[in-house]
C-alpha cells in the first residue's frame, strides 16, 4: 500500500513563520513597556484577533469602511512592533508615549472587536428577477367595449317666473290701445318695447294675451 504523500503549502508555511515572528515582536515590545508575565503574551493575541475580525468583516460583504479602519489599526500595531524591535528602539528605555500606547491598547482592541463582531451590517436588497422578454402572455387582451354615441341632449328651456296678474292686465290694456290705433294686433317686439321687459318675458305675456 503506497504511503500517502504530504503536500506542504508554501504560503501556509510562510504565514506561520510571519505570524510567529510578529507574535514574538509584539511580546517583546509589551514586555519592554512594562507589561510583564502573561500580559505580555496577551498583546500579540489581541492584535491578531482584531486583524482576523476585521478580515472576516471585509469578507462578509457588509459595510467595509469600519472594517478597513480597524484592519489598518491592527496592521499598524503589528508593523510598529516589528520595526520598533528591529534595533530602532532601545527596549531598555522605552519612551513614555509608547508606554501609554501599549497600556491603552486593550481598550482600543476591545472596542474595535466589539464593533466588528456585533455590529449589524447593512442588509442587502434581494435581487429582483429579470423578466424574460421572449415569453409573452398568450391570453388575448379583451376587446374594448364599443362606445355608444352620447345621446344628444337639448338644453332645457329656462323656466320663467310666473307673470304677475297686474303686469298681464297692463299688457292687455297696451295691446287693446295698439289695436284701436292701428287696427292690427300688437306684435311681441312692440309689446316688449312698450312694457320694457326682456324678450322671453314679453313672449310669455303675448302668449297669454292671444
Amino acid at each position: 500500500m503506497a504511503g500517502s504523500t504530504v503536500r506542504v503549502d508554501a504560503v501556509l508555511v510562510q504565514a506561520v513563520i510571519a505570524g510567529a515572528l510578529s507574535f514574538a515582536h509584539l511580546h517583546d515590545l509589551a514586555a519592554a513597556a512594562g507589561q510583564d508575565g502573561w500580559k505580555a503574551w496577551a498583546y500579540p493575541v489581541s492584535v491578531d484577533l482584531l486583524l482576523v475580525a476585521a478580515w472576516r468583516r471585509l469578507r462578509s460583504g457588509g459595510t467595509k469602511a469600519a472594517a478597513w479602519c480597524w484592519f489598518l489599526v491592527a496592521l499598524i500595531a503589528s508593523l510598529g512592533a516589528n520595526v520598533a524591535t528591529a534595533g530602532l528602539l532601545d527596549l531598555g528605555a522605552v519612551p513614555a508615549w509608547l508606554r501609554i500606547l501599549v497600556a491603552g491598547w486593550p481598550a482600543v482592541a476591545f472596542l474595535g472587536g466589539t464593533l466588528l463582531v456585533h455590529g449589524s451590517p447593512q442588509p442587502q436588497a434581494a435581487p429582483v428577477p429579470e423578466e424574460n422578454p421572449t415569453v409573452q402572455d398568450e391570453t388575448p387582451a379583451p376587446a374594448p367595449a364599443p362606445q355608444l354615441p352620447a345621446a344628444a341632449t337639448e338644453p332645457a328651456p329656462p323656466r320663467m317666473a310666473p307673470v304677475p296678474p297686474a303686469l298681464v292686465a297692463h299688457a292687455r290694456k297696451v295691446a287693446d290701445d295698439h289695436r284701436a290705433r292701428t287696427g292690427t294686433p300688437i306684435d311681441t317686439s312692440t309689446l316688449r318695447a312698450r312694457l320694457g321687459v326682456p324678450l322671453p318675458l314679453a313672449e310669455v305675456i303675448a302668449a297669454q294675451l292671444a
